[in-house]
């Protein structure tokens, strides 16, 4: 699973740094959040799974693992493309976009939380 994670914040890091050239090229920057969420939440917080995935590798093992995976990647790109269109001036799609997608993502976080807390991982490090 690891490897997954971290090839996937790579994606996101790439989706994110274009975001952040195509509103220095275009001096508009009401896509800020978009390009904030897009990194943080894909970039940084995928690849931040990942290494600890690497770390502990029972954790990577766990169905839990594969669930936040998924939960995670299906929610954020829709939560990007809700802010996107929020802050595009169209908050009636954009705004519910923004929450379902949210919302999966949060969900994918809470299997890492309780991944994170059933499995016992003082004999791993």
């Amino acid at each position: 699973m690891a490897i997954n994670f971290i090839r996937i914040a790579v994606v996101y890091a790439i989706i994110g740094i274009g975001i952040g050239i195509y509103m220095a090229a275009s001096h508009s920057f009401l896509q800020r959040d978009t390009h904030a969420h897009a990194n943080l939440l894909g970039w940084v917080s995928l690849a931040l799974s990942g290494l600890i995935y690497q770390v502990f590798p029972a954790l990577g093992n766990h169905v839990l693992a594969k669930a936040h995976f998924w939960l995670h990647n299906l929610g954020l790109p829709v939560t990007i493309v809700g802010i996107a269109l929020l802050y595009d001036g169209n908050p009636t799609v954009g705004e519910p976009l923004a929450g379902i997608g949210s919302s999966v993502v949060a969900l994918g976080f809470l299997a890492l939380l309780i991944n994170v807390f059933r499995t016992p991982l003082s004999d791993q490090v």
